[in-house]
């Protein structure tokens, strides 16, 4: 199987050296450099002889993050490794492979490579994600697109309404940042509180769209958008 092409991004030395030594007894992984910043990355990853990147999250000019959207672009896989829990979500809303958190043992690291050569030599064109995560009671909670029927914005919480679910999932996040995350295949904003799953929609009318036993109104401003999802 060929080798995974890999850089790391880390401004801390003592990390930086103990990834390097992690990737050289990993026989998956062919270095490529390791870098004290995510500018100096950057350059790699634009060249296109990257395959898989070890990143620090907090790094001086340019986080890690930023560079992971660039990664992201340029189809090369990312793994985070951080001290820092908090950005977790972030992580995952910019397609990271995994999330890290120093101190790192070798068997994380290596059980991470696996899962990574995995997905990035499984097919050409990796399939789409179909989950999200979102932080809800102080915990990450991981939410399947399939179970999804509605989303619906509170000011700055949503509450995401869930197949086999008694109460909806609150967490803080706008309906905007939600509609983002959501694909636009299986999901229509019908109003400026509302967001709904189109598989899960039973019947439509001008002013009200219902899934399963809840009625939601469709905003006068979304009105064409929602009947051209539909095809009516």
């Amino acid at each position: 199987m060929k080798k995974l092409r890999c850089i790391i991004a880390d401004d801390e030395p003592l990390a930086l050296r103990l990834i390097e030594t992690y990737v050289q007894r990993t026989p998956a992984l062919e270095p490529v450099g390791s870098y004290t910043s995510a500018k100096e990355a950057l350059q790699a990853i634009g060249d296109g002889r990257v395959d898989l990147a070890f990143l620090d999250i907090q790094m001086p000019q340019m986080s890690g993050l930023e560079l992971a959207s660039v990664a992201r672009d340029n189809n090369v896989g990312v793994i985070f490794i951080t001290a820092y829990r908090d950005f977790a979500l972030d992580g995952f809303r910019v397609n990271a492979l995994n999330y890290l958190l120093k101190p790192v043992s070798y068997e994380e690291f290596s059980d991470a490579v696996a899962r990574a050569v995995a997905l990035l030599h499984d097919v050409d064109e990796p399939e789409p994600e179909a989950f999200m995560m979102v932080r809800s009671d102080y915990k990450f909670v991981r939410v399947d697109y399939d179970d999804i029927l509605y989303v619906e914005g509170l000011k700055d919480y949503v509450k995401i309404f869930l197949k086999g679910r008694e109460r909806p999932l609150l967490t803080q996040m706008s309906l905007k940042a939600v509609a983002q995350t959501l694909p636009d295949d299986r999901f229509v904003r019908v109003h400026r509180s509302f967001i709904v799953a189109v598989d899960k929609v039973e019947s439509i009318s001008r002013t009200h769209i219902v899934v399963g036993a809840t009625d939601i109104p469709v905003g006068d401003t979304y009105r064409n958008q929602v009947f051209e999802k539909f095809k009516l």
